[in-house]
């Protein structure tokens, strides 16, 4: 399949989204939302995928949407306050929940500037690998705005409610190091090494049970909403649903057997 500034591929269980359009520093156009939400659609779906990586090209991750498109999009004299717009919500629907909601691992392989949509994309991705030119910045503050793709929502849960609201409410950049110091990424590679540790890591996980990677991927978000004792019983219900299952008849005739398990989502 062939997108507008997209890559998409598909090999031996990983699925890899490039964004290609490094001139604008992958900044976003409508038609590669349309396109990276048919994608990730596409990746839910297939019982081949096991792991998602999303990238980009040149120097940036991503910088969220074009900024030209935005101009050309307001209207010609100020609305009021209370005026929704939809289209910020409709992007979110399409792109950040959808990764979020997905029973499958998605790595975040930041290779530049993840800035706007682009940071609030990172975020919405379970693990970040980030190449140490990588640098963030939750830039919608500088734009009169706040974040509309989830940077409210995932910022504080990953590096705290203060550190947060220091990110949204200043626009400051911070560079890979510091993403990793306070949480933002998983780890920061040399630039020269961020493939090969990413693909390291989709390894390991391709090699893993799918449907308890799966299911450990909702009660770690679900649990997020819940209070502890609902968490202990989803997570039981879901020990026990996977108890039954051929994938932990497998790892225990490995272990007994002294082998490597072989698992097949069953």
């Amino acid at each position: 399949m062939d997108y507008e500034h997209l890559i998409y591929a598909k090999e031996e269980g990983i699925a890899t989204i490039t964004i290609n359009r490094p001139q604008k520093l992958n900044a976003f156009t409508s038609a590669m939302y349309q396109g990276l939400s048919e994608i990730i659609d596409d990746v839910a779906r297939d019982d081949g995928v096991r792991v998602l990586v999303i990238t980009g090209t040149g120097r940036a991750f991503c910088v969220g949407a074009d900024v030209k498109g935005l101009e050309q999009g307001l209207p010609k004299r100020p609305q009021p306050y209370a005026q929704p717009k939809p289209s910020a919500d409709a992007v979110s629907k399409i792109l950040t929940v959808p990764l979020q909601r997905m029973d499958k691992p998605v790595i975040a392989a930041i290779n530049g500037i993840a800035a706007g949509g682009g940071l609030d994309t990172a975020c919405a991705c379970d693990i970040r690998i980030a190449s140490e030119r990588a640098t963030f910045s939750s830039v919608f503050v500088r734009r009169g705005l706040l974040p509309t793709m989830g940077g409210t929502y995932f910022l504080p849960r990953l590096i705290g409610i203060d550190k947060a609201c220091e990110l949204i409410w200043t626009g400051d950049l911070i560079d890979a190091w510091e993403a990793e110091r306070i949480g933002l990424v998983t780890r920061v590679v040399p630039h020269e090494e961020l493939k090969a540790a990413t693909e390291e890591l989709t390894t390991k996980l391709i090699k893993g049970p799918p449907l308890a990677i799966a299911r450990a991927k909702k009660v770690i978000y679900d649990g997020l909403n819940m209070d502890l004792e609902s968490a202990l019983r989803d997570i039981m219900r879901e020990y026990t649903a996977l108890s039954q299952t051929e994938d932990h008849r497998e790892a225990l005739r490995a272990f007994l057997e002294k082998r490597e398990p072989v698992f097949k989502g069953r």
